[in-house]
């Protein structure tokens, strides 16, 4: 296809931790764009990664979450999703946890869907989409306790093509739940396409 990103590091003359806090840190790194240029300052968020999980259903519906998300003020139809912040954790791991402690589900069959880098002029963070298929309640008993914004998660089953419909109106505007609905809808369509060829 010959569209690829690729690794390219520019020369790093000085880099220091402005800030830390218990999800990401504040850098700033000294810079050389090219060789014979001045260096420049670009500060960015430092970030342990995450990941995010597509729970859909037979019917081709999908698992959405309400939740407050304090920076924007707003409260937002999202997917799963969490931080890669338990040391030696694999990512699938680490997804089963969240479908696990935020929707209360459990999966049978996990694929990954796609990696996206959510803001890569502010931070580096890489989220890992994975999609979860054969899903089953916890019982009640079995459940994670939720805290703080977690607490207030709503949960609604949405079919995929009102959710690409969501997304495209600008209803829905969550950077994973974007991705992941516009992932899930074009392997659907491949999908189909493969089965119609066959």
């Amino acid at each position: 296809m010959g569209i690829l990103d690729s690794r390219a590091p520019r020369s790093v003359v000085s880099s220091q931790t402005v800030r830390t806090t218990p999800i990401f840190d504040v850098v700033e790194d000294r810079v050389r764009l090219s060789p014979e240029a001045d260096p420049v300052t670009r500060a960015y968020l430092r970030h342990p990664g995450a990941v995010a999980v597509l729970a859909a259903d037979d019917d081709l519906r999908v698992l959405l979450i309400r939740q407050y998300r304090h920076p924007v003020g707003e409260e937002l139809w999202e997917i799963p999703a969490g931080l890669l912040d338990v040391e030696g954790e694999p990512p699938e791991e680490t997804a089963r946890r969240e479908l696990f402690e935020e929707a209360d589900l459990r999966a049978e069959r996990w694929t990954p869907l796609v990696e996206h880098l959510p803001s890569p002029g502010s931070t580096d963070e890489a989220v890992r989409l994975f999609l979860a298929e054969g899903l089953h309640e916890v019982p009640e008993d079995q459940r994670h306790r939720r805290e703080h914004e977690e607490a207030e998660i709503v949960t609604r089953w949405v079919p995929l093509s009102d959710l690409v419909e969501a997304v495209m109106s600008g209803s829905v505007r969550n950077a994973n739940t974007v991705v992941g609905a516009l992932a899930l809808q074009a392997v659907h369509m491949r999908d189909r396409a493969r089965a119609g060829a066959g």
